[in-house]
């Protein structure tokens, strides 16, 4: 054991301390991205829009006959405006139970299913596939569904307050 290996919590304190945040910072990142991506799409007259540039309408249309499952967009497409508000609340929702860690692994749940929708029709065309950020975003929301908010979090004060006797 190296005094690398030691901390004020006695031996590994700092490594059993890291491991223990790690995923505090990917918490962070997600959930204040999709609290913004959300307040952006619901206070954006025009891409609460059916149609006209930048509008979610147009934007449905044009990936369409690209999308893995054009049948998602379809169904997009029987109500433009009530989809992107409905995208839009979801990602607040998500953002908010991701950042103060409230069923945490449910908002994760949430995050993981709003990407593989948004891969699955929006950036599915993106070729090379690395350049689509919603495959990523994927991938980020995977580690959070598995562990949950385990610090910092309101699961975590929750599930203390129960341990309690």
């Amino acid at each position: 054991m190296t005094d690398m290996d030691e901390g004020p919590r006695g031996p590994g304190g700092w490594k059993a301390t890291a491991s223990r945040y790690a995923l505090l910072p990917l918490r962070v990142f997600l959930g204040v991205t999709f609290i913004y991506a959300g307040l952006d799409k619901i206070t954006d007259d025009v891409f609460l829009s059916a149609s006209g540039t930048g509008s979610i309408g147009e934007m449905m249309n044009a990936v369409r006959d690209s999308a893995a499952i054009p049948e998602m967009v379809d169904l997009a497409l029987k109500n433009p405006e009530g989809f992107g508000l409905a995208i839009g609340a979801g990602e607040i929702a998500v953002g908010l139970g991701t950042l103060i860690g409230l069923l945490a692994r449910l908002a994760a749940l949430g995050g993981a299913l709003i990407s593989l929708s948004l891969w699955l029709t929006v950036s599915w065309q993106t070729e090379p596939y690395y350049y689509g950020n919603d495959l990523a975003y994927l991938m980020a929301w995977l580690p959070l569904l598995l562990a949950g908010a385990s610090v910092l979090s309101v699961d975590a004060a929750l599930a203390a307050r129960r341990r309690r006797p």
